[in-house]
């Protein structure tokens, strides 16, 4: 996970660097400047890895839902599909409707809910830690080889969003987006080594968990109120994250159509792609397809990021080196990334 983030944040510096200076750049461009064609190309990929990735929201929503509901094994899979697709429909007629904004804002009104419910769990691992010091811990045996780096590789969407800031520049200043971005990323990447850390101990009843949901099992183990708390931030933050990447990916398309295409079709076309992914993958595969989406969209963001610092002289060899590497290993992720189900 370490190695994961640090890749994220790489990426973060990459797109950092693009928020001041292809931005300053972009505006000096014509139409048909080739560089104007690399943005455009760049905001497609983006926008079809957010359609993916409301399908890797959405197929985890229902895998928690599911997981409290006694259902049939052998029905499990096409009850998600058609929870998922019901609940796209939706998104795609509230667009009809003129009330997807409404919705949108109440989706953000539930990050502060998220992060109570992370703090709580923190805390509550924490606290087992405190109260079972003495007892000595049964930890499953490390498997590191070469076949973890594309498990590794295509678990880049778990720790994907901070790109949203990139395009946030009607809203926000330069200055704010790159200071917030890069303390998002400083925050989240704590959050993820401390649960980590902290959930040490239960390492080795986690290799029986069953799904991608199986977080539920382990956490009732810690205490059953638990698991409540995770399945109720699950939910809320699954359709939070779906309900603002189809926003993003619509406004994309719109965008990269120069607005021939109106908000009610670039929906369409975007939930379209989503319906198809979610009946086309499993919600191991598509954890990996969405990071193999993000991964060719930061590539073609570290390539704008070495040619624009080459135009402007705006950075040394060096960090147009750095950039080049990421960009190579971002097209590896995105060339072998492997789902984490096997």
């Amino acid at each position: 996970m370490a190695a994961l983030l640090a890749l994220a944040y790489a990426v973060g510096v990459v797109i950092r660097f693009n928020i001041v200076h292809v931005e300053d750049h972009a505006a000096t461009l014509t139409l048909n400047d080739p560089f104007a064609w690399a943005m455009r190309v760049g905001q497609f990929l983006l926008a079809i890895a957010y359609s993916v990735s409301v399908a890797y929201y959405l197929k985890l929503l229902a895998e928690f839902v599911l997981k409290s509901v006694p259902f049939p094994v052998s029905h499990h899979a096409i009850v998600a599909n058609v929870l998922v697709s019901l609940i796209i429909v939706a998104l795609t007629l509230l667009t009809y409707s003129g009330e997807l904004k409404r919705i949108e804002h109440a989706a953000h009104a539930t990050v502060a809910v998220k992060l109570g419910i992370i703090a709580g769990l923190l805390t509550g691992l924490a606290v087992w830690w405190a109260s079972h010091a003495a007892a000595s811990l049964d930890l499953p045996p490390a498997k590191v080889s070469l076949t973890s780096i594309p498990l590794l590789l295509g678990l880049l969407i778990t720790v994907q969003g901070f790109e949203t800031s990139r395009y946030l520049g009607e809203s926000y200043d330069q200055a704010t987006r790159v200071r917030t971005m890069r303390y998002a990323q400083l925050l989240s990447s704590a959050i993820y080594l401390a649960f980590l850390g902290l959930l040490t101990p239960f390492l080795q009843q986690a290799t029986h968990a069953e799904g991608v949901a199986g977080i539920l099992d382990i956490m009732a183990l810690v205490a059953p109120i638990m698991g409540v708390f995770v399945l109720v931030g699950a939910v809320f933050s699954q359709l939070s994250a779906a309900i603002a990447d189809s926003i993003g990916s619509g406004g994309l398309i719109i965008e990269v159509s120069r607005r021939k295409l109106g908000v009610r079709t670039a929906f369409l076309v975007a939930n379209a792609l989503t319906i198809s992914v979610v009946w086309l993958t499993d919600p191991f595969e598509v954890i990996a397809l969405s990071s193999r989406a993000f991964a060719l969209f930061y590539a073609v963001q570290a390539g704008l990021a070495v040619w624009v610092s080459r135009r402007t002289r705006a950075g040394s060899a060096l960090l147009q080196s750095g950039f080049a590497l990421v960009g190579l290993i971002c097209i590896v992720a995105a060339l072998v990334g492997a789902p984490a189900g096997g």
